[in-house]
């Protein structure tokens, strides 16, 4: 009976540390995939950022564009009028 008492501890042991291994591998794969997924939006994120970034820069150069062309006529005005037309 002692025998067969301690058989099936030991069955059980082995049962646990190969399901605990199991489970190991299995969190880790979870923990990869979600790292995977983290880092990808991440990259995501930045590729928005960066367009956003392009965008508003290519908008504040037309403004600044603008700007010297209106400054640039309000001289010729401010020129003619000085001037007196001539």
């Amino acid at each position: 009976m002692k025998k067969i008492f301690l058989s099936l501890a030991a069955l059980a042991l082995v049962a646990s540390v190969y399901s605990c291994r199991e489970t190991t591998k299995e969190n880790a794969e979870d923990t990869a995939e979600s790292v995977q997924v983290d880092a990808d939006n991440a990259l995501d994120n930045a590729g928005e950022a960066m367009d956003n970034a392009a965008d508003a820069t290519g908008e504040a150069l037309e403004d600044a564009g603008d700007a010297v062309e209106q400054a640039a006529d309000n001289t010729e005005e401010a020129v003619k009028d000085a001037t007196d037309g001539q």
